[in-house]
């Protein structure tokens, strides 16, 4: 049945993930259970009033942190390992406001970047506006139906773009005059970190800043 809505429908079938990705999956959820786990025991933490239960707070969250950098250096080594997947990385990074935790996680999360279309990356990524409609009368817009974990990433990305990137500081203080909400707009710069990410590897190019 899946067969035959693939050939009716015409639908793209994804590649096979290679062994490394693989690993880096595994590697990446490790990651995002101990960063959860990290959260959990900081606020338990400011609620601890007994000393023996303060001392195992303060242990279990330096083994965290220990673990959380064993496991941040092993994803650089097998990142570092593969020619591709360095040369991709390395364009990831060099956009303002991705850093390499988050340029390891698209490399994870999104392996077509670079391949796609503007509006299927954005989609993908959860991030393409819909509106709701129904005859004349039209809703608000909203994102859904793409890689929520991309979507969730990419937030502190773009706060830190809106400061430090001038095209991206330009585009909220656009976005903000137009009467936009905060949330907007900062979803906005979310769907253009996305899009100027696959757009730089497509080209196989890190980002430049635009002269004046």
């Amino acid at each position: 049945m899946l067969a035959r809505m693939g050939a009716v429908l015409g639908l793209e079938a994804r590649p096979v993930r290679s062994a490394i990705l693989n690993t880096l999956k595994d590697l990446h959820l490790a990651r995002d259970a101990l960063v959860k786990d990290r959260t959990a025991a900081r606020n338990r933490a400011k609620v601890i009033t007994l000393a023996l239960l303060k001392q195992h707070s303060v242990a279990r969250l330096k083994q965290i942190d220990q673990q959380l950098a064993a496991i941040d250096a092993a994803i650089a080594a097998e990142i570092g390992a593969d020619p591709t997947l360095a040369a991709r990385m390395a364009i990831l990074v060099s956009i303002p406001g991705i850093a390499a935790v988050t340029a390891a996680m698209l490399l994870v999360e999104m392996p077509e970047l670079g391949s796609l279309d503007p509006k299927a990356a954005a989609a993908l990524a959860e991030l393409a506006p819909i509106t709701r409609q129904s005859g004349q009368w039209r809703g608000k817009a909203f994102v859904q139906g793409g890689r929520k974990q991309v979507r969730h990433a990419l937030y502190m990305p773009a706060l830190v773009a809106m400061r430090f990137n001038p095209d991206m500081k330009a585009k909220c203080e656009h976005l903000t005059t137009a009467g936009k909400a905060p949330k907007q707009a900062i979803t906005a710069l979310m769907r253009k970190l996305i899009v100027l990410a696959n757009a730089l590897l497509k080209k196989a190019m890190p980002w430049q800043p635009k002269l004046a």
